[in-house]
């Protein structure tokens, strides 16, 4: 059976999510710079929005690489706490050392930290040096899924990578295929893979109701989108997916 995880951008997403058929979501905020951890408020609407599903939420202070100062980490920290306290399904974060090896004093710190909360290795796996050592390295710091495109700027070109660690993984640990996941071609990435969840963004554009709109004035400066146009899941397209 095809288990479909949602990346949600806000509490509204996850329940769009929901009703689409998701088994789950992935909370973040951020999502221009690749998730960051959401806001307290976020959490617990979603929470109660979508009552249905399981809620996993990135732990990532920041965009960036995955080399975290004391402060970034006491941060994570203190932000898994919070999610435990919330009672959220799982957690979401990734660690890598200088050397692109995964840190596993870190990551063996952030899941105990986590217990007994379902851990997901994000796609900080996706920019380390060697895929395979680190697959058995999250196998044995027991962690539940690891969340990859195949090092590849999307999951069908990294199809191959992919394809290899589902049958190295032998169901030891969830090998999810993420990152450009379309209805138009998740059928294919799991023939070819053999992987049984996948993670999709399934978002479309939602126009602003406002009705006066200065648009000379950007609140960033690196907008892929209009000030009147934000992204938010789509339900249809989740249904689609097999949702």
């Amino acid at each position: 059976m095809r288990i479909i995880e949602v990346c949600a951008n806000s509490a509204q997403s996850c329940l769009e999510a929901q009703r689409g058929g998701a088994r789950r979501v992935e909370l973040c905020a951020g999502i221009p710079e690749g998730g960051t951890t959401p806001s307290y408020g976020e959490i617990v609407v979603a929470q109660h929005l979508a009552q249905h599903i399981d809620i996993n939420v990135i732990i990532r202070p920041r965009g960036g690489d995955f080399l975290y100062t004391k402060a970034e980490i006491d941060s994570m920290l203190m932000d898994i706490g919070l999610c435990k306290q919330l009672k959220v399904h799982g957690v979401v974060f990734g660690c890598l050392t200088a050397d692109g090896s995964i840190d596993i004093p870190l990551m063996k710190k952030l899941i105990a930290a986590a217990s007994p909360l379902s851990v997901t290795c994000h796609r900080a796996f996706d920019v380390c040096r060697d895929p395979f050592a680190a697959l058995e390295e999250l196998v044995d710091l027991g962690c539940d899924r690891i969340l990859t495109s195949g090092q590849q700027p999307n999951a069908v070109k990294g199809i191959p990578l992919i394809k290899q660690l589902v049958e190295k993984a032998a169901g030891r640990i969830i090998i999810m295929p993420g990152c450009g996941i379309r209805e138009d071609n998740i059928a294919q990435i799991e023939q070819a893979t053999g992987a049984k969840e996948f993670h999709t963004s399934a978002r479309s554009i939602v126009h602003s109701r406002m009705k006066y709109r200065n648009e000379n004035v950007p609140m960033g400066n690196s907008c892929a989108l209009s000030e009147f146009e934000t992204e938010q899941t789509d339900w249809e397209k989740v249904k689609r997916m097999g949702g």
